[in-house]
């Protein structure tokens, strides 16, 4: 598994490398998650949870990095970020559903194809 505090200042680095070279995009990134960072009915913890949810769905290892540390920082417990992981594993479970039905879909599609080629 990863070293995630070291991961995180290396990140940071990372980013400010980044930040150098394109501070437009950066400065643009900044507002769009300030913006989201916004206090409002669900307070900080909640919306930690869910980021760290959506890191799960999103596979960003950057984002459970900083993520995981704000929850913790904002007194998320154990069992409540199993439980949004939960969620994020549920949702993950019903889009591979939801996507399997659609390869199948397209094998229909392509057997219908391929029979009417055949036929004529």
């Amino acid at each position: 598994m990863e070293d995630w505090n070291v991961y995180r200042k290396e990140l940071a680095q990372a980013v400010g490398n980044l930040t150098q070279l394109n501070p437009d995009m950066i400065a643009g990134y900044r507002a769009l998650s300030g913006a989201g960072k916004q206090v409002g009915p669900l307070g900080d913890k909640v919306r930690e949870l869910i980021a760290l949810a959506v890191a799960v769905t999103t596979r960003c290892d950057g984002c459970i990095a900083v993520h995981s540390a704000a929850a913790l920082k904002a007194g998320a417990t154990d069992a409540e970020i199993a439980e949004a992981l939960g969620v994020a594993i549920s949702v993950n479970a019903g889009s591979a559903l939801v996507y399997s039905a659609r390869v199948m879909d397209a094998v229909g599609q392509g057997r219908a194809h391929q029979a009417t080629k055949a036929a004529g």
